[in-house]
């Protein structure tokens, strides 16, 4: 009688959670993002003139109920090595130590801490950034628009690289190169619920 009592609750309990976890995953359900409509870009200035470079290798996570933003994860992982400004020999300065050193800090990461609404189809996210072991709060903007089931979000914000280490030595002049980096990003998304 006894371990037929303890079979039903913990029966039970694995109920409770399964219910739980269901719950969760229905409030805020995970989009599909598709790469090849996607990107992550970032634009700096040298000696004042704006160089636009790129990420080719990311990964991202979101999980959006437009109705219920509060409820939403977006979570960004960037492979540092995959930074590209389109010209040898920067590309091949960027992974180094006074850079990326992406020896020792192979990826950058974005993690949310909230999502709110601010008008129709805008957000604003706001999270973590990690970047070269350092990590700083971002507030960042983003809109939607939709397409039938298409979706894409879009947004940008500016860092200071030397918060992030990113650039040292000699490279820490910022009459070189600015401290401000604009960071843009365009998601392609599948599966978001209407606006």
């Amino acid at each position: 009688m006894f371990i037929e009592r303890r079979r039903k609750i913990l029966m039970s309990r694995s109920l409770v959670i399964a219910a739980a976890f269901a719950a969760l995953a229905a409030s805020a359900s995970a989009q599909t993002v598709v790469p090849a409509q996607s990107e992550i870009a970032f634009v700096s200035k040298q000696m004042g003139v704006p160089v636009e470079g790129k990420f080719k290798k990311w990964a991202a996570q979101v999980a959006l109920d437009p109705k219920k933003p509060e409820a939403g994860q977006v979570q960004l992982t960037i492979d540092t090595a995959s930074a590209s400004f389109g010209a040898a020999e920067t590309d091949a300065e960027v992974p180094k130590a006074n850079w990326f050193n992406v020896a020792k800090f192979p990826q950058a990461s974005f993690q949310s801490t909230g999502i709110k609404a601010a008008g129709a189809g805008k957000y604003e996210v706001t999270g973590k950034l990690t970047i070269k072991g350092s990590v700083r709060d971002v507030i960042v903007p983003v809109a939607v628009t939709q397409a039938g089931a298409a979706s894409t979000a879009v947004g940008s914000f500016t860092i200071k690289r030397l918060d992030f280490k990113i650039g040292e030595g000699e490279w820490a002049d910022t009459s070189m190169v600015a401290n401000e980096v604009q960071v843009k990003f365009k998601l392609a998304l599948n599966g978001l619920a209407p606006l």
